[in-house]
């Protein structure tokens, strides 16, 4: 029988795929795409059976079927794809900055450390006085298009500016503010929004920016609410909610520090 024959290739083949499947699973859970997926693997399924039972003409348009409906899925639901790819890549995150920092030592250049304590007393600042405002520093991802849509700063990150930037009456408040090493790059920026729908109806348009930035990028996004006083931050596809002042320190010091 066929199952006599099953090798450890075929229980690795098993386990990749089931794998992947959960990770596609996972990203698009909560998005429209769910249903498209849901859609082709019924249709995958039908068409291993009708194979099995040598339909061959049915088999012939389910299989062309399919290799349509994935097709259509790469191409209207781009960044599905590009966070699966993301999800990758946080996994194996340490591999690049490692191999990074390796280069910059060899070729005696080091990329400029981003000011925690500079952030942290602007956050701290903001909570207190009820401000609200979305940073974003950069990591692997340059983010020049995301600051290419603000007001182009260049300047130095201290806390005293970032006070000014998202003070209420100031014209650069509204928007995110975009940081690169030791550099505030560009502020007023206009960030993409998540098409998540399955979030808490209390997240407003900051967390939903920051959340569709680090669907998009490798970036670490840190967000202050305006109504609550709370400090969130979004890295990864992911949003972390009322993490406090100590718990952002602590989260920044490990990547930053």
């Amino acid at each position: 029988m066929a199952f006599l024959h099953f090798t450890i290739i075929d229980l690795i083949d098993v386990l990749l795929v089931a794998y992947i499947m959960y990770e596609l699973y996972r990203i698009i859970k909560g998005t429209v795409a769910l249903d498209l997926f849901i859609l082709i693997l019924i249709m995958y399924i039908v068409y291993l059976v009708i194979k099995a039972l040598n339909m061959r003409l049915l088999s012939t348009i389910l299989g062309n079927s399919i290799g349509v409906g994935i097709m259509a899925i790469l191409i209207v639901f781009q960044q599905e794809v590009k966070r699966f790819l993301l999800s990758f890549r946080h996994e194996y995150k340490k591999i690049p900055e490692k191999i990074e920092r390796f280069l910059s030592t060899v070729s005696g250049e080091e990329k400029p450390r981003v000011p925690i304590n500079e952030i942290i007393e602007a956050v701290e600042y903001f909570v207190q006085e009820k401000l609200g405002a979305l940073i974003v520093i950069a990591r692997q991802n340059d983010l020049k298009y995301l600051a290419d849509k603000g007001t182009t700063v260049n300047a130095n990150v201290t806390a005293e500016l970032l006070k000014t930037i998202f003070f209420k009456n100031s014209p650069l408040h509204d928007g995110a503010v975009v940081i690169s090493g030791d550099t505030i790059l560009a502020a007023a920026c206009v960030l993409p929004m998540t098409d998540k729908t399955d979030l808490p109806k209390f997240l407003g348009m900051r967390h939903r920016a920051a959340l569709g930035v680090a669907e998009d990028t490798d970036a670490f996004v840190i967000v202050v609410s305006e109504e609550r006083q709370e400090i969130s931050y979004a890295e990864f596809e992911q949003i972390y909610i009322n993490v406090g002042i100590e718990g952002l320190k602590e989260v920044m010091q490990k990547y930053f520090g």
